[in-house]
């Protein structure tokens, strides 16, 4: 029995010697690794690193109320993705509006655009604004908020169009001082839009009825639930009306046009930029370096740099994913929070 007592004291590494007689059965027990020394950072490292992933998912799932969020305070954090704090000398500005014109945060939204345009007003260096526009409009608010926007900046602002100019966008547009555009580029769009879709004959087709209890007749008129009315099919057509013909005025305002010429193009169709710099909706076929020699020009100034405007994170998530797969040090880490206003900010 001792020498069976003994090879099971090996096997199991039990700490006492076992009674004589005939051994109880025991469990199989794995006996630890000792811990290795000078491994515990990395451990912390990780579980930071797990953290922050989780963090940043999160954000990810809800961009545009980040952005939004970031939009609003870009005036206040004073920190851009350019060296506009840093000029020295005159610059002639850049701000980007791309995407759907809507409220997002960024340069293509009121908000965003306008921080961007406060910046430039209040920077003596500043001389002037070019536009790089690739956008094919958006919600018509949105539109009307930014040209007055733009409206009410002092200094030479000029448009460059990419490869979409058109609806809200070109009502923008419409109020700088020169637009180049491309001979390529789809440009003008004068049109207002309102869409109602109807799905109640999908709706009866799939046995599903649909009881709307309202205050008045017309309030469920655009759910979807059934086809309009006559007279809200008027009522409708009669606030598309009205939003249109303020977007002609507001155009025929812009480029020192009649009403009636700017009424005339009016038709919600694109035009060529060859066949805008002929009608009138468009000055000169040109490049983004077109652009910013003219609006130099039109700020009577000769020596100049450009410079970027746009919102204050120059790091997007994606770049910061990268960091955090990366072998970055924690000061890099740091550093990019820091500059996502993640670091003691609470965003939504």
């Amino acid at each position: 029995m001792s020498d069976q007592n003994n090879w099971q004291q090996q096997v199991w590494q039990q700490p006492q010697q076992q009674p004589q007689g005939y051994p109880q059965p025991q469990p199989p027990y794995y006996a630890p690794e000792p811990p290795k020394k000078g491994k515990g950072w990395i451990v912390g490292l990780v579980a930071i690193l797990a953290i922050f992933s989780i963090i940043i998912v999160g954000m990810i799932s809800c961009t545009s109320m980040f952005t939004s969020s970031v939009g609003s305070f870009s005036s206040l954090s004073g920190a851009t993705v350019s060296d506009v704090d840093y000029l020295t000398s005159d610059a002639v500005g850049i701000i980007n509006i791309d995407g759907t014109i809507q409220y997002d945060g960024t340069t293509s939204s009121p908000e965003g655009l306008k921080a961007q345009l406060d910046k430039a007003e209040n920077n003596p260096h500043v001389k002037a604004i070019v536009l790089r526009v690739n956008s094919g409009g958006g919600t018509a608010t949105a539109g009307e908020e930014m040209t007055s926007y733009l409206k009410d900046f002092s200094k030479p602002v000029v448009v460059s169009s990419a490869s979409m100019n058109a609806s809200a966008a070109y009502e923008i547009s419409s109020q700088a001082d020169y637009i180049f555009t491309a001979k390529t580029t789809s440009i003008g769009a004068i049109g207002t839009a309102m869409q109602i879709t109807d799905l109640s004959g999908l709706y009866e087709k799939l046995g599903i009825r649909i009881d709307d209890i309202t205050s008045a007749d017309s309030k469920d008129s655009s759910y979807g639930n059934r086809p309009l009315t006559e007279e809200e099919r008027a009522y409708y057509q009669d606030m598309v009306d009205q939003i249109n013909e303020t977007f002609i005025e507001t155009v025929a305002e812009g480029r020192s046009m009649s009403v009636e010429e700017v009424r005339a193009l009016a038709t919600g169709l694109t035009f060529t930029g060859m066949t805008a710099v002929e009608n009138g909706l468009a000055d000169e076929i040109g490049t983004l370096e077109d652009a910013v020699e003219k609006a130099a020009e039109l700020a009577n100034v000769t020596a100049y740099t450009t410079v970027t405007l746009q919102n204050n994170s120059s790091l997007d998530m994606m770049d910061l994913l990268d960091i955090l797969g990366s072998s970055s040090s924690t000061d890099d880490l740091s550093a990019a929070l820091k500059e996502l206003g993640l670091d003691g900010a609470i965003t939504r």
